[in-house]
């Protein structure tokens, strides 16, 4: 075998990397014993607008530190906990084990099927008449990457639209798929309402063939959603412009509950038309480590949708090949068994009332402080999030301050707020607003 190679800064080539790298010149920052390197230029990416907040929180020393930042749920306690239907569901199946061979490359099918009755309804059209191919993927951002895969094999030369604002991974996602994307209006700050008007217009200078993101429910970072009129106007637009509908349904039953929270979705279930679903279980199993999701594409057609689940396998065989087993079979554990299905109905219901008394309980803790403005908005926002109106300098006030940690949009995680905290908040919030007002 013949030695390899090596190459030094200064252009010699010997057999040797020592010689190599005591022959480069002093200093030489790309040099390393074995030759040039590849990598030593690389530079460090930026920390995630979110998670590297979680990472800030942790190293922060001070006791009396809040997390606000990351969407993750917490009961009353701080603790983010473990579904009893779960512990029920994990029970069973641990005492009943079959294998651990591969999965198909789609997932888990009685899984497939019972998620896609959860966002759909049972009987709704698309299910019935077989229009739907579908996946299980590694949690909501894996659904959200196979459809962008999908979307850059299929239909390239889409630009997807994102409301602004949006979650900020969903431009990572479609970009590093290679994908076009551009913003439509959707929030009006001054009203701390939905722009509808001005996502309207949007709609209606979109290219026919372009493909449209939408929150499904309880917008994320806003928490404002169209009601069921504007989500038929919103259709009508979208079906008349030829554009494609992409629903990210993350936290369904967080809202105002399961069925009230799919209407959006449903806007879209009409016969013949097409549209794609991203779910994600993190949030309403509790399921966060877990990474389960799925991924829905509705097609025109029964021949149509055996096509595309084709090109969805073949996207995911070349990305993670097939889905993790474990949580899919809990939650397919818990949708098809009645009592366990009743029992998860309730803990979601409990999420969601707590959430919405938190809101609501910080509405009244700001006005008791005498916080300048009104925050009544806050009560009409849905889900984990609410649109705080704080700037990015009164979020770096709260945090550098008062050891409390918002997302720099000002999107609080409403799920974060206990009775033993949201008076700090409160009382935080309202001394960095009133240093506001005073300047």
């Amino acid at each position: 075998m013949r030695a390899p190679v090596f190459a030094t800064a200064n252009g010699l080539l010997t057999t040797d990397p020592l010689t190599n790298y005591l022959a480069a010149p002093a200093g030489h920052p790309d040099t390393t014993p074995f030759g040039i390197s590849m990598l030593e230029r690389i530079e460090a990416a930026p920390k995630d607008a979110i998670l590297g907040l979680g990472e800030a929180f942790k190293a922060d020393p001070r006791s009396e530190k809040i997390n606000l930042s990351v969407g993750v749920y917490q009961d009353e306690h701080g603790k983010t906990p473990l579904l009893e239907c779960v512990k029920e569901a994990e029970r069973r199946l641990a005492a009943n084990p079959t294998t651990k061979s591969y999965l198909p490359i789609s997932g888990l099918p009685e899984y497939c099927k019972a998620t896609a009755e959860l966002a759909f309804g049972a009987g709704n059209e698309p299910l019935v008449s077989k229009r739907v191919a579908w996946a299980q993927t590694p949690g909501g951002t894996g659904a959200l990457r196979v459809s962008a895969d999908f979307i850059a094999a299929n239909l390239p030369n889409s630009t997807v639209w994102m409301s602004e604002p949006t979650w900020p991974n969903h431009p990572q996602i479609f970009n590093a798929a290679g994908i076009a994307t551009k913003t439509y209006p959707y929030f009006d700050a001054p009203n701390n309402s939905l722009n509808l008007a001005g996502m309207l217009a949007a709609i209606e200078k979109m290219a026919a063939g372009d493909v449209i993101l939408l929150h499904g429910c309880c917008h994320n970072p806003t928490g404002i959603d169209p009601t069921a009129a504007e989500w038929k106007q919103i259709a009508d637009a979208v079906f008349a412009r030829g554009v494609m509908p992409l629903l990210d349904f993350a936290y369904q039953g967080f809202g105002d509950g399961l069925e009230e929270d799919a209407v959006g979705l449903k806007a879209f279930s009409r016969p013949g038309a097409e549209l794609m679903v991203c779910s994600s279980y993190s949030k309403n199993f509790g399921l966060y480590r877990e990474r389960v999701g799925a991924l829905f594409v509705v097609t025109s057609t029964a021949a149509a949708a055996a096509s595309v689940q084709t090109q969805i396998d073949k996207v995911i065989r070349s990305n993670y090949s097939n889905p993790p087993a474990h949580g899919g079979e809990v939650v397919a554990t818990i949708l098809r068994d009645p009592e366990l299905r009743k029992q998860w109905e309730g803990e979601v219901t409990t999420m969601r009332n707590r959430i919405n008394d938190m809101r609501h309980a910080l509405v009244e803790a700001l006005a008791a402080q005498g916080v300048p403005g009104d925050y009544s908005f806050m009560t009409r926002q849905r889900g984990m999030f609410s649109f705080s109106g704080l700037t990015k300098e009164q979020v770096e006030a709260l945090r550098s301050e008062y050891a409390i940690y918002i997302v720099g949009s000002g999107r609080i995680n409403v799920a974060g707020l206990t009775p033993a905290n949201i008076e700090r908040v409160a009382q935080c919030i309202g001394e960095v607003v009133g240093q506001t007002v005073a300047k």
